[in-house]
C-alpha cells in the first residue's frame, strides 16, 4: 500500500502540472495515462498484490487517481476538435433548429418588379430626399405660388419660412435630375410620399410611387404609349387591354390617365373595377415646356414624357388587396400570405 501510494502521488504531480499546447501533446498524454498499456491500467494491475483487508482502501485510492487523470484529459478535449476552443456544451452533430421563413413586404416586391421592368429598357433608378423644398416639390413643376394645382395635394409642411414639406410626389426627384442638366434623361423614381389625408381603406397619409421621366430629342406621345404598353404586358400579361383618357396635370401637356382591363373579372365587371371592366393605374403625359424652361432645357430642341403610378394601387390589382391600411399594420396574418411568392 505504501509503494502504491507513493506511485500514485508521483503521477498525480505530473497530471496536475500537465498543460498541453496542441492536440499532439494531449494525445500523448491519453496514451501514457489512459491507454490500454497506460499508467492507470498498470497501477490497477497492482491490486492483485494488495492484501484482502486493504483492497477496499486501495480501490478507493485508485478510483480517485483514475478520475483525476480522466478529468485532466477532458479539460483539454477541445484541442482534439481543431477549434482551439473549450467545449461550450453544444453538440454540433445535432440537427439545427428550423428558423421561420420570412418574406419581403408585398409593396417592396411590387416596387422591385416595376423598377426591374423599366431597367430592361434603359431606365436607371433615381432617388431623392423625402423632406423637400417648395421649388423642387411645386414651383419648378409648373405650380407657382397660389396656383390652383396645389389644391390637388394636401401637404404636410415642415416649416413655412422657408417652405419645407414632406414631398407629395416623387416628381421632385425628376426635378433634381433635370436640374443636373445631363441630357438625355431616362430615369425611374421609386419612393415614399406623404399627403395629409384621412386614413381609410382607400387612402393613407403616406404611400409609395414610381415615376418615370424620359427627355431627349424627338420624343413623342407614341414613345410614351409604347413604353407603357410594354410595362402593362410585362406586369399584367399580354392579354391585358389598355386605354388612355384625357386628363390634367400641371407638369405635363397633353396629359392622360391610363386604364387597364380588370385582371380579376377580365372586364366583365366586379367590385375592384366598380363594375366598369376598367381599372386606372397611372397618370402620364408630355413634359410641359414651362417645366423644361425652368431647368434651362430648350423645348424647341428637347421633348419628353413622364408618368407616375402608385405602388399600392398596382399591388392591390396584382394581389387583390382591398384595404390600404393592411400594408402598414405589420399584421403577420397578412404578410405571411406572401411567403411563397
Amino acid at each position: 500500500m505504501q509503494s502504491l501510494q507513493e506511485l500514485i502521488k508521483q503521477h498525480e504531480q505530473e497530471i496536475t502540472a500537465f498543460n498541453p499546447a496542441d492536440a499532439t501533446e494531449l494525445e500523448n498524454y491519453r496514451i501514457k495515462f489512459l491507454g490500454t498499456k497506460g499508467i492507470v491500467k498498470s497501477i490497477f494491475g497492482e491490486m492483485k498484490n494488495v492484501p484482502v483487508e486493504q483492497k477496499k482502501e486501495a480501490g478507493q485510492l485508485l478510483n480517485t487517481f483514475k478520475q483525476l487523470a480522466e478529468a485532466k484529459y477532458e479539460e483539454f478535449a477541445h484541442l482534439q476538435s481543431g477549434t482551439g476552443k473549450k467545449d461550450d456544451g453544444m453538440d454540433i452533430t445535432l440537427p439545427g433548429t428550423q428558423l421561420p421563413l420570412g418574406t419581403r413586404h408585398p409593396l417592396r416586391m411590387v416596387e422591385n418588379e416595376i423598377v426591374s421592368i423599366f431597367e430592361k429598357i434603359g431606365f436607371s433608378v433615381a432617388t431623392g430626399p423625402e423632406i423637400e423644398d417648395d421649388w423642387h416639390n411645386f414651383t419648378s413643376l409648373n405650380m407657382p405660388e397660389h396656383h390652383t394645382a396645389r389644391d390637388m395635394q394636401d401637404t404636410f409642411y415642415v416649416s413655412q419660412k422657408p417652405d419645407w414639406v414632406l414631398r407629395t410626389h416623387t416628381s421632385s426627384v425628376q426635378a433634381r435630375i433635370m436640374e443636373q442638366g445631363n441630357l438625355p434623361v431616362r430615369v425611374i423614381c421609386p419612393g415614399r410620399v406623404y399627403r395629409n389625408e384621412t386614413i381609410s381603406a382607400r387612402a393613407h397619409c403616406f404611400f409609395h410611387q414610381c415615376e418615370g421621366l424620359y427627355i431627349d430629342k424627338n420624343v413623342s406621345f407614341a414613345d410614351l404609349k409604347q413604353t407603357l404598353y410594354y410595362f402593362v404586358t410585362e406586369m399584367f400579361g399580354a392579354d391585358t387591354k389598355v386605354r388612355f383618357r384625357p386628363s390634367y396635370f400641371p407638369f405635363t401637356e397633353p396629359s392622360a390617365e391610363m386604364d387597364i382591363s380588370c385582371t380579376v373579372c377580365g372586364g366583365s365587371g366586379c367590385s375592384l373595377c366598380k363594375h366598369t371592366g376598367w381599372v386606372e393605374i397611372l397618370g402620364c403625359g408630355m413634359v410641359h415646356p414651362n417645366m423644361l424652361r425652368n431647368f434651362g432645357i430648350d423645348p424647341e430642341v428637347y421633348t419628353g414624357f413622364a408618368f407616375g403610378m402608385g405602388v399600392e394601387r398596382i399591388t392591390q390589382i396584382k394581389y387583390q388587396v382591398n384595404d390600404l391600411r393592411l400594408y402598414s399594420q405589420n399584421d403577420l396574418r397578412f404578410l405571411k400570405q406572401f411567403q411563397s411568392i
